[in-house]
């Protein structure tokens, strides 16, 4: 998944950056609403963390402009406000959900599980086509009798195809999705990683699609 932080406190941000790399999310960060506003006007996010108070406004205020302009990307508010008033207008803007600061990270983790499941209209972390299962909390593919263990890469690539079934998903759009404007790689990374997780699924009735020209698509039974 790619994520947006939107946190001026360096140390705070830092810290959360380093842990959400360790599930193999691709995070950018923004340490005012500007930068996050030039970031959202050019890459589509699977979940923003924004803070309230920054250095050129209130995050409620971007939080209003993302929905005012259509958007319906997650936004989990980081505050450290304890009133009950500033939860609730948060949550009337917009937001998907708040965490007070401070807060423990298995909680920020468990949170952003949650708005994620939310929004794609699932109960749990584990994701059925045929003969294969993903377990997002796991970082597993059971492939039949087999359990494989997913690298980071593989499994934000396999959370991309199994958010989108049978679409056609362009390379751009996966290097979108794996890497973050701090990393300079090219298209042809994906197909390393396409071959990866193509050889995790031999055997089953699920396989990753070359559609030429266009990109890759999952095809399921």
């Amino acid at each position: 998944m790619r994520f947006l932080l939107v946190e001026d406190n360096r140390q705070l941000a830092s810290a959360i950056l380093d842990r959400l790399a360790i599930d193999g999310h691709v995070v950018d960060h923004a340490e005012d609403l500007a930068t996050a506003e030039e970031y959202t006007s050019t890459t589509d996010y699977d979940l923003i963390l924004l803070d309230i108070m920054l250095p050129d406004g209130d995050g409620r205020s971007f939080l209003n402009a993302e929905r005012a302009r259509g958007k319906n990307t997650p936004v989990i508010v980081l505050t450290a406000r304890s009133e009950v008033s500033d939860r609730v207008g948060a949550l009337d803007m917009g937001a998907d959900d708040y965490i007070a600061k401070p807060f423990d990270f298995s909680e920020l983790e468990a949170r952003c599980r949650a708005v994620l499941r939310r929004r794609t209209g699932t109960a749990t972390n584990t994701i059925r086509f045929g003969q294969v299962a993903l377990d997002a909390l796991a970082g597993t593919l059971s492939n039949g009798s087999k359990v494989i263990e997913l690298r980071n890469r593989e499994l934000r690539l396999l959370e991309v195809f199994f958010g989108a079934p049978g679409q056609i998903i362009p390379k751009s759009k996966l290097v979108d999705r794996l890497f973050s404007y701090d990393e300079d790689v090219s298209e042809n990374a994906i197909e390393v990683y396409v071959g990866r997780v193509r050889r995790h699924l031999e055997g089953s009735d699920v396989s990753i699609v070359t559609v030429r020209g266009l990109g890759y698509r999952l095809a399921v039974p």
